[in-house]
């Protein structure tokens, strides 16, 4: 079926501002699609509705229906799920293989969302243990936190609408969705499909911003709970600084992620998986492998290998089946990364693989070996289709070397010995620890997130309804108790 590409605010009521935001495919900068601004007014409107239903408890919609609506979206998206994997190949430059995978998870996470609402119980808290507990019941129960503000990032068009927006309808939080201006049809997409399921549309509302100091405007106002932002960590800080008193919030921001090799490190299981972890999605993802830290002896080998899987994907049409790399969102962020690996070869890294840029937005695979270490690419992310290899004679000296940046996110460490890596788990900085498996590594009912300047609170679907809900306990005084 052919999916809607020309869309309004998803406001009831609200008129857009007039202007138009073109959406373009990243890798031909073919226009295709467009959604109205929202401006001041409809933002206002957004707001307005979402503070309205949670000031109103008779109109919210009850655990049963929240479950029954949310099923519903799953089966439809399921239905329409290559429609929705091509369109969002189209849209994020994402190959079609991965994106056709990114829709089966989003299925899957409208699913467990349901199954933990269906599962979520209170606590018995403890009664009657001293004199001045006495005669007393006391238990928790979960009420929606408010209403939910959802400012989303490019890379997972779908996914991370997903985690964000769905967990809040999930909770009985009214959601109102701004998704990232260079991948917002699929957000559009999934907030339709949810009204088309049976969620009444003021429920979970979508708007694009023009005006940078309106998005920021929107983060501040005092109506809004909670704050769930997935993007840049200046951005991200930046919001936190602006909300109103009370406003609770989650950060998700990007990392640059480090690999631990340890002289038993099998590399016939590890090399696949390195070079999938990097170069996955062009390296657009927060917790893509970039560092990887190695014996002086296993660099050699190591690079080689790594370039040779590189040989193997295709870079090109994230839309054809046989894509294996797609465009960077942005010709601007192909051109910064070509100015860091400049950077690095310029200051004496290696580079064994020297992947040519072969459009304005298209860059094939890259490893650089032993950066100096305060260029960018040893120091900040570089969220692009290079891998950086380091030598570290030991593995304090990697480990060290690894925990030398500010992110602290995911991390991996590649042993066939337990001690090595149980100590790469104790001393690594990071919030989850892969052993023998690559940093990008994920799923849904998992905790995710970052520390330091990676981020702030916890993802996963279940933590997420944890954040978007009050625990709110109730204590009985009965003689008869």
């Amino acid at each position: 079926m052919k999916l809607k590409s020309n869309f309004q605010s998803l406001v009831p009521g609200a008129k857009d501002s007039g202007e138009v935001l073109e959406v373009v495919a990243p890798f031909d900068g073919e226009v295709i699609g467009s959604i109205g601004y929202a401006g001041p007014e409809t933002v206002e409107k957004a707001l307005s509705l979402a503070a309205q239903l949670h000031a109103s408890p008779e109109s919210r919609l009850p655990v049963w229906e929240r479950i029954a609506i949310l099923n519903r979206t799953a089966d439809l998206l399921e239905e329409r799920a290559e429609d929705f994997a091509l369109e969002s190949a189209r849209e994020g430059g994402k190959p079609l293989g991965d994106s056709r995978v990114e829709v089966a998870r989003a299925v899957d996470g409208i699913r467990t969302c349901a199954e933990v609402l269906r599962t979520q119980s209170g606590e018995e808290i403890p009664m009657g243990i001293s004199p001045s507990s006495a005669h007393r019941l006391a238990f928790t129960t979960h009420e929606p936190i408010g209403p939910v503000l959802a400012f989303s990032a490019f890379n997972h068009p779908l996914n991370l609408i997903v985690h964000q927006a769905v967990p809040a309808v999930a909770c009985g939080c009214p959601v109102v969705v701004k998704p990232a201006s260079d991948t917002p049809l699929s957000c559009f997409r999934l907030v339709e499909l949810l009204h088309e399921a049976g969620l009444p549309e003021e429920w979970c509302q979508a708007v694009v911003v023009k005006d940078r100091n309106l998005a920021t405007s929107m983060a501040s106002d005092s109506r809004v709970a909670f704050l769930t932002f997935i993007g840049s960590g200046n951005v991200g800080w930046m919001l936190r600084s602006k909300l109103a008193p009370g406003t609770r919030c989650a950060l998700e921001h990007g990392g640059a992620a480090p690999v631990v090799m340890d002289q038993s490190a099998d590399l016939d299981q590890a090399v696949p998986l390195l070079a999938k972890g990097g170069y996955y999605h062009a390296g657009q993802v927060c917790v893509s492998v970039q560092r990887v830290f190695a014996p002086p002896a296993m660099l050699p080998e190591l690079a080689e290998r790594i370039a040779a899987e590189a040989a193997k994907m295709t870079v090109g049409d994230p839309t054809l089946a046989e894509t294996g790399i797609g465009p960077l969102i942005r010709p601007r962020e192909a051109d910064r990364i070509e100015e860091w690996i400049k950077e690095a070869v310029d200051g004496g890294a290696a580079c064994p693989l020297n992947g040519a840029r072969v459009s304005s937005s298209c860059q094939e695979p890259v490893i650089l070996v032993d950066p100096p270490a305060d260029c960018r690419v040893s120091q900040q992310e570089i969220f692009g289709p290079v891998i950086c290899l380091y030598s570290a004679a030991s593995m304090d000296e990697a480990i060290k070397a690894a925990n030398a940046v500010p992110y602290s996110f995911q991390a991996a460490v590649f042993s066939r010995e337990l001690d090595p890596a149980l100590k790469a788990f104790k001393l690594l900085d990071a919030k989850t620890v892969m052993m023998n498996d690559h940093t990008a590594f994920r799923v849904d009912w998992m905790p995710f997130g970052g520390l330091n300047e990676s981020g702030l609170g916890v993802g996963g679907i279940s933590h997420t309804m944890n954040d978007m809900q009050v625990e709110k306990s109730l204590i009985i005084h009965s003689k008869n108790l």
